[in-house]
């Protein structure tokens, strides 16, 4: 069952720690997962959270950082000493302890590596900070099981029982060459059944999927949501195997993706959350106000432009916000799409008959919405050339607005630029400039105005 935190079980809390009660606050908190207790932690004040940290085992607290809140995380690291923060790194995973490592201060790194008492588990923290945090070298952890294609079923055995010392879940067992070049992976079933003198080299699996050092993150969340891997390896340049991402790093991957994709949709610039300040809120939501801003100025002076127009018929004025709101939405979906298939790999690039067929779905849904405009405007208002023209502008600015919605993510895809920018108001700013433009243009061509 899940915990809720109550603020009856706060209060408790709070109480024990002004009562420096340390036996019962363990008691309490010891047998609740990490995340719980990183939870209660949130709804403390940053003295409190402290304290009750340093009460805890390292073994226990060392998961919780992984928890926090990056402010919190930093609040908490800000009071510990080097050694104290060493204590709680020792207990983590290789990547997750070069994560925290990174967030500290240059002099305070040194000094907590320095205080790292496993040698050989700080040389792979430092070896990890060599590589960019949204690559797959700055994902991976070093630990994992391999053995060598050279060995029999018996010495593997007993080698993968030392190493499995060190690794929190064995995924696969990986094969390298005596150069550590991955070579494949060993089935478990193929090494029970397997006599203990045969070769590695005669039962291993030789297709495997792996990443580079350097394979961008989201590429690394593609490929193993492709072929739903809990795990893959990662060589480097020289084919070597240096080390594994497993599925819980994917997954932080794949939500902080998402929201960035979401944010960039709703036209926020910068990586923000609900708790940051006023100041980082605005300075992520203004520029693309101010852009939007501009844009319908000039629109508005495309209206203006159109004045005699909508002088001699009226009508024409009063479907411009249908006009802008339906090439929007018309957009946004098919730019959605499109943004979607680039993400899961279902669109790569240009395709004449994704193309055709988005054409095709807003060809269709414009004359459908274009004949209702046309049989209301006829009914209202009894002018059946301005009713024509309204609705025929409307196909086009639809054809438009979809065709613009197909092509800007692709565009933007190939140019390396995130094209979730182009789901929000990118792609309805732009549609009201140009729409509008269109619309009174095929209107006036129609009436001979």
């Amino acid at each position: 069952m899940e915990f809720k935190v109550s603020k009856e079980f706060i209060h408790q809390l709070e109480e024990l720690i002004n009562k420096k009660n340390d036996n019962e606050l363990e008691v309490l908190l010891n047998d609740l997962h990490h995340a719980d207790i990183a939870e209660i932690l949130e709804e403390l004040d940053f003295d409190e959270a402290t304290y009750i940290f340093k009460v805890l085992d390292s073994d226990k607290t060392a998961e919780i950082l992984l928890e926090l809140e990056e402010d919190l995380r930093e609040n908490i690291l800000s009071r510990l000493s080097p050694k104290e923060i060493a204590e709680e790194l020792d207990e983590l995973e290789t990547n997750d302890a070069a994560d925290i490592i990174a967030e500290l201060s240059q002099e305070i790194k040194a000094e907590v590596i320095s205080e790292l008492v496993d040698v050989e588990h700080a040389k792979d923290i430092v070896d990890l900070l060599r590589y960019d945090e949204n690559t797959a070298g700055g994902l991976m952890g070093k630990e994992l099981v391999k053995v060598n294609e050279n060995w029999n079923v018996l010495t593997c055995v007993k080698e993968m029982r030392i190493q499995a010392e060190n690794v929190s879940r064995v995924h696969s067992i990986y094969v390298v060459d005596d150069e550590n070049r991955l070579k494949g992976r060993l089935s478990l079933k193929d090494l029970l059944t397997s006599s203990t003198k045969t070769q590695i080299g005669e039962v291993y699996i030789r297709k495997l999927n792996f990443v580079n050092v350097d394979t961008e993150d989201v590429e690394v969340a593609r490929i193993m949501q492709k072929y739903d891997l809990e795990a893959i390896p990662v060589v480097d340049e020289l084919g070597r195997l240096v080390g594994r991402i497993t599925i819980d790093d994917i997954v932080d991957v794949i939500k902080e993706e998402a929201d960035k994709d979401y944010q960039l949709a709703a036209g926020i610039t910068q990586d923000v959350e609900s708790n940051d300040s006023v100041y980082e809120l605005t300075k992520a939501r203004l520029p693309w106000l101010l852009i939007g801003m501009v844009i319908e100025i000039v629109a508005s002076f495309v209206l203006k432009g159109n004045e005699g127009t909508f002088q001699k018929y009226s009508t024409l004025i009063i479907f411009v916000p249908l006009l802008s709101a339906t090439a929007g939405n018309i957009g946004v979906q098919a730019s959605a799409i499109v943004v979607q298939g680039l993400a899961n790999g279902t669109l790569k690039d240009f395709s004449r008959a994704y193309f055709t067929k988005e054409i095709t779905v807003s060809m269709i849904s414009g004359s459908i919405i274009s004949l209702l405009l046309l049989g209301y405007h006829s009914i209202m208002y009894q002018q059946y050339l301005v009713g024509f023209a309204i609705s025929i502008s409307m196909i086009v600015v639809i054809l438009f607005a979809a065709t613009l919605g197909t092509l800007v993510p692709l565009f933007l895809n190939k140019n390396k630029i995130d094209p979730a920018i182009a789901t929000g108001p990118f792609i309805t700013t732009t549609n009201d400039v140009f729409g509008i433009m269109l619309y009174f243009g095929v209107a006036n061509l129609i009436l001979g105005f």
